[in-house]
C-alpha cells in the first residue's frame, strides 16, 4: 500500500515509517519538522514538510498523492504543556486531525490508523486498563485525542471509514538513527540518561506520595519498535475489522523509582534525585491490558524488560548527546 504518515520525523512516527518501508509499503511523510528531525525520516520515504492543519495543502497532498492508508501521529503531546496552553492543543491535535479527515474523505482514502494515548482514561479505576475502561482525561491532551476519537467513530459510520485508535502507553528505548529527542525533553527515560550522561545534574521526581509502592507514579513502557509493529499490522489488517479501539503496553508497570535504578544499572553512574510537587493532571497509575490488541492483530511486545529499553535508549541517543569515550555504551 501506499501509506501517508504524518508526522513522519518524529519519534514514533519515524520509526513507524521505517517499518512500513520494511514491510513492502510505500511511504509518504507529512511533517511541519517544528518538533520532528528531518534526519529521523528513513531513506526510501518521501517528505513533504507541511502543516496537516493546513486545509488547502492537505487537499493538495492527498490529492495527489494515490493514498491507500493514512497513518496519523502529528499532534502536540505533552500533558503538562496541554494543562497551561490547551488552546494549542485543541486546534493542533484535534482541529488539525479534523483537517486531514476531511482530505481523506474527500479524496477516497478509507484505512486511517490514529496514534492515540492512555491519557484518555484519566485517573483509572482499576488497573491494568483494559478498553472498556471509563474515560475521563485529567489533561487537556488527552481530551484532545478523545475528541478525535470521536470524530473517527462518526465517520465510520457515516462513510465507511475504517479507522483504528491505537491507544499506547508511555513509549520508551529507541532504534538506531532514531533516538527520542524532544526540546525541551519532558520524557522521563531520556531525562534520566541526560543526568548520566551529564548533561544536567539530577532529575526531578515529580510526587512522591502517589497511593503506589514506593509512592512515586508508575507507568507503563512499552518500547518504541514494539509500536510501530503494531502501527504496521494495524494498516495491514484494517480491513478486517472496521473500527478498533485497542491499548498498547507491555502489561507491567515500572514507578519512577524503579527507572532511576534501571538506568543507573544500565549506564554505572549514581543519577541524583530531587523529589519536586506532583505535576497537574497526572495520573498515579497508567498499565495496560493490551489482550484485545494481541487477539485482533495478533500483535505481542517482544522488549518488555525494563533495562533492556533504557539500554536501547542509551545506545542511541543522539550523537550530539552521545556517551564520550570511556562511558559504557
Amino acid at each position: 500500500m501506499r501509506v501517508l504518515v504524518t508526522g513522519g520525523a518524529g519519534f514514533i512516527g519515524a520509526t513507524t515509517a521505517a517499518a512500513l518501508l520494511a514491510a513492502g509499503h510505500e511511504v509518504l511523510v507529512v511533517d511541519d519538522l517544528s518538533r520532528g528531525h528531518r534526519d529521523a525520516v528513513p531513506d526510501g520515504a518521501e517528505l513533504i514538510v507541511a502543516d496537516v492543519a493546513d486545509r488547502d495543502t492537505m487537499q493538495a497532498v492527498v490529492g495527489g498523492a494515490g493514498l491507500d492508508a493514512c497513518v496519523h501521529f502529528a499532534a502536540l503531546a505533552e500533558a503538562g504543556e496541554s494543562m497551561v496552553a490547551p488552546q494549542a492543543y485543541f486546534r493542533v491535535n484535534t482541529g488539525g486531525s479534523a483537517t486531514l479527515l476531511e482530505a481523506l474523505i474527500d479524496h477516497g482514502v478509507q484505512r486511517f490508523v490514529l496514534s492515540s494515548t492512555a491519557a484518555v482514561y484519566g485517573e483509572p479505576d482499576r488497573v491494568p486498563i483494559d478498553e472498556t475502561a471509563p474515560t475521563d482525561p485529567t489533561n487537556a491532551y488527552g481530551e484532545s485525542k478523545l475528541l478525535t476519537e470521536r470524530m473517527l467513530a462518526w465517520h465510520h459510520r457515516l462513510h465507511g471509514l475504517r479507522v483504528a485508535a491505537l491507544r499506547y502507553f508511555n513509549a520508551a528505548g529507541a532504534t538506531a538513527g532514531r533516538p527520542e529527542r524532544h526540546d525541551p525533553e519532558s520524557h522521563l527515560i531520556p531525562l534520566v540518561l541526560e543526568v548520566a550522561a551529564g548533561c544536567r545534574d539530577s532529575i526531578a521526581v515529580f510526587g512522591s506520595d502517589y497511593p503506589t509502592p514506593d509512592g512515586t507514579a508508575v507507568r507503563d513502557y512499552v518500547h518504541v519498535a514494539d509500536l510501530a509493529d503494531a502501527h504496521v499490522r494495524a494498516v495491514e489488517q484494517i480491513d478486517d475489522h472496521g473500527a478498533l479501539t485497542l491499548n498498547l503496553g507491555s502489561g507491567t508497570g515500572f514507578s519512577v523509582r524503579e527507572v532511576v535504578a534501571a538506568a543507573r544499572r544500565v549506564t554505572g553512574h549514581p543519577i541524583p534525585v530531587h523529589e519536586a510537587p506532583r505535576r497537574a493532571g497526572d495520573p498515579s497509575s497508567l498499565v495496560a491490558s493490551s489482550q484485545r490488541a494481541r487477539a485482533a492483530l495478533g500483535w505481542r511486545p517482544e522488549h518488555t524488560d525494563l533495562d533492556e529499553i533504557v539500554a536501547d535508549a542509551w545506545r542511541h541517543r543522539h550523537a550530539a548527546d552521545a556517551p564520550a569515550a570511556g562511558e559504557r555504551p
